[in-house]
């Protein structure tokens, strides 16, 4: 297995997940798991765990991904459970390394280290923030779900995972028949109501919705980047003229699609081409010197491959 996997797996993939792992273990270890507002996950059932046993989130999150990367890999697919391997690994050690009681050998260290636990509960150590305030708790919240964004989407952009709860929603998918985007709302909405009601604490449940919404968001972001390309649809009874103004001014093909309108049945040409961002407002402009009357509709495209435009698509593992 692991050969065929530093085949797969490039030094600079490698590299990609490590960063990624880095961070991941920051955000959790620093800020959401302190706070007990991490955004579900395996993260959210640790914390759960350690309030009741004592034993630390880092650890739970292996004990709880290793049953489920091994579940993963005979129920869903071996490359499923492949994939995952590199990530659960250095993203659960992460988590571990980066715990605020492992690094008071950093001089000056100690003094950004805050329990915000209150009397008579476990420690929970965070750094830069006290808890003193719901400010806190908010500002935790965006610092710690916009690096865990980025250092998801760090991984999934090196082809790596980091198994968790991946893996009942590939099985819900598989045997269920749900699809991906409804697992993950089922399972997460699971965690997170348990660690409210767990903790007493409904606000908590807020929290934790708002950090999987920034979570998500910034995994986008950092997977696929800002959409750097616009795909234009294009009505208009001179289309001719408009081709050949966007060949003349933006050196751009495109593509005419046969449609017909919906109000007065007569057939037309609809022009489709895609754009760099910044000569959007050159073709609107083209296209109303034109025609005042033309119609546009304007989508953010994140990935084209042609001509003219650079290749963005993320590669998964590919493991026979």
């Amino acid at each position: 297995m692991i050969s065929k996997l530093g085949r797969t797996l490039p030094n600079r993939d490698y590299l990609g997940i490590l960063a990624g792992a880095a961070l991941f273990g920051v955000s959790y270890s620093w800020f959401l798991i302190p706070f007990r507002v991490s955004p579900g996950g395996v993260a959210g059932i640790a914390q759960i765990l350690y309030h009741v046993t004592g034993v630390p989130e880092s650890l739970w999150m292996f004990g709880l991904n290793i049953p489920l990367f091994i579940l993963g890999y005979y129920q869903v697919g071996r490359q499923f459970g492949v994939r995952s391997f590199v990530g659960v690994m250095l993203t659960n050690g992460a988590c571990w390394l980066f715990a605020p009681e492992r690094l008071s050998f950093i001089p000056g260290f100690s003094s950004l280290v805050y329990n915000v636990a209150p009397p008579g509960e476990l420690p929970r150590l965070a750094v830069f923030f006290s808890g003193s305030s719901d400010m806190d708790i908010l500002l935790v919240s965006l610092a710690g779900s916009s690096l865990l964004g980025i250092s998801l989407g760090l991984i999934f952009r090196f082809r790596g995972s980091t198994g968790g709860t991946d893996i009942p929603v590939a099985m819900l998918k598989k045997y269920a028949g749900v699809t991906i985007s409804t697992g993950y709302w089922m399972v997460e909405s699971l965690i997170i109501l348990a660690v409210g009601v767990v903790f007493r604490d409904p606000k908590l449940v807020i929290w934790a919705y708002l950090n999987l919404f920034l979570t998500t968001k910034m995994t986008d972001l950092s997977a696929e980047g800002m959409p750097f390309v616009k795909s234009v649809f294009i009505i208009s009874d001179q289309s001719e003229d408009i081709r050949e103004a966007i060949f003349r001014h933006l050196d751009r093909g495109v593509t005419f699609l046969k449609s017909q309108g919906g109000y007065d049945r007569r057939d037309r040409d609809v022009i489709y081409v895609c754009v760099h961002r910044r000569q959007v407002m050159v073709l609107q402009k083209l296209v109303k010197d034109i025609d005042p009357d033309a119609f546009m509709v304007i989508h953010d495209a994140y990935d084209v491959m042609g001509y003219g435009f650079r290749k963005r698509v993320i590669d998964y593992l590919d493991v026979d």
